[in-house]
């Protein structure tokens, strides 16, 4: 039976902080959804969308768009209002995955550990007087932190902080980016990323990403910087490991609703426990995106996988 060929409108682009890794992520979605012989358009998602929506009428919409309103399920939102089939999850999802301590509060209550923390608003933050708070996060938590926005990607607003005295400058990067943020305990081990998909089959784990940055931190340049980053698929852990922590990302994208595809990250420990960071519900699929290696290591073609999940989408 011949494959069916369905009208994709892809969305990239956007005016978030993470615009040019959504329009290399568009870019790759397109050239995969061509190979596998659909039509397709790429869309910069501005005040034409809708309009556009409604008179070419595509199939299906496949958002690419990082950062807020692509990330955060507004698009998402506006998309199911107007009757639009998209590959994604609902915008109910995306906004849990989006907000990174309520993932981690509902990832923890599944049974998953996740760093102990402190979330942060600014205004919070002023009001009790900032050298008090951070007095107060430093006894509590310690001095060896991770301090990040409370919503973003691409490690946008991430530092390690490993002395007291690096930590207003950490909460001024983190407010950069976000009213709201999140201050971990560093958790040491073996950083890796797992892809989880769902082409109609019900969701399933890809291989797991061990993710090696040559400066020790996985930043927004070693994450889109070829050679800023070695990664290794499967990852260098047991098999045991790895099937621990594929089954952790399978709970958290349950857990958290997520549809289609998604990206989990984790620190796994030295004694093998994978400990959730964050989840992504429309993860990059850029050259130098872990989501692609899964995907290749699967040895399965990128044009089939992205063939089955718009024809999901598309009802097909």
């Amino acid at each position: 039976m011949p494959n069916p060929i369905v009208n994709v409108m892809v969305l990239a682009g956007g005016i978030s902080h993470e615009r040019e890794v959504s329009l290399r992520s568009g870019r790759r979605v397109a050239d995969a959804l061509l190979e596998a012989g659909h039509n397709v358009t790429i869309v910069d998602p501005d005040a034409s969308l809708f309009t556009r929506l409604v008179e070419e009428k595509p199939d299906v919409v496949w958002p690419a768009v990082h950062g807020a309103s692509g990330e955060d399920g507004a698009l998402l939102d506006l998309l199911s209002a107007t009757g639009t089939q998209y590959v994604g999850p609902q915008a109910a999802s995306a906004r849990l995955a989006w907000n990174k301590p309520i993932a981690k509060t509902l990832v923890a209550r599944a049974g998953i550990a996740t760093p102990e923390s402190i979330t942060l608003p600014r205004d919070a933050f002023r009001e009790l007087g900032a050298s008090t708070v951070l007095d107060v996060v430093s006894r509590g938590l310690g001095t060896d932190l991770v301090v990040k926005p409370a919503q973003g990607g691409s490690s946008q607003g991430v530092s390690l902080v490993a002395k007291a005295e690096a930590l207003p400058r950490a909460m001024v990067d983190a407010y950069t980016y976000s009213e709201v943020a999140l201050l971990e305990k560093r958790v040491y081990g073996t950083e890796v990323a797992v892809t989880v998909v769902d082409d109609g089959q019900g969701p399933r784990a890809l291989p797991v990403v061990e993710i090696v940055p040559s400066a020790g931190f996985y930043s927004f340049e070693a994450r889109y910087n070829a050679g800023e980053t070695t990664f290794f698929t499967p990852a260098r852990l047991a098999e045991s490991t790895l099937a621990a922590v594929s089954e952790a990302a399978v709970v958290a994208h349950e857990t958290l609703g997520l549809d289609f595809l998604s990206r989990i990250d984790f620190i796994v420990t030295e004694d093998g426990e994978p400990v959730f960071l964050e989840a992504n519900a429309l993860p990059g699929l850029t050259e130098t995106s872990s989501a692609p290696l899964a995907i290749d290591a699967t040895g399965q073609a990128t044009a089939v996988l992205f063939n089955a999940l718009a024809l999901r989408a598309a009802g097909r």
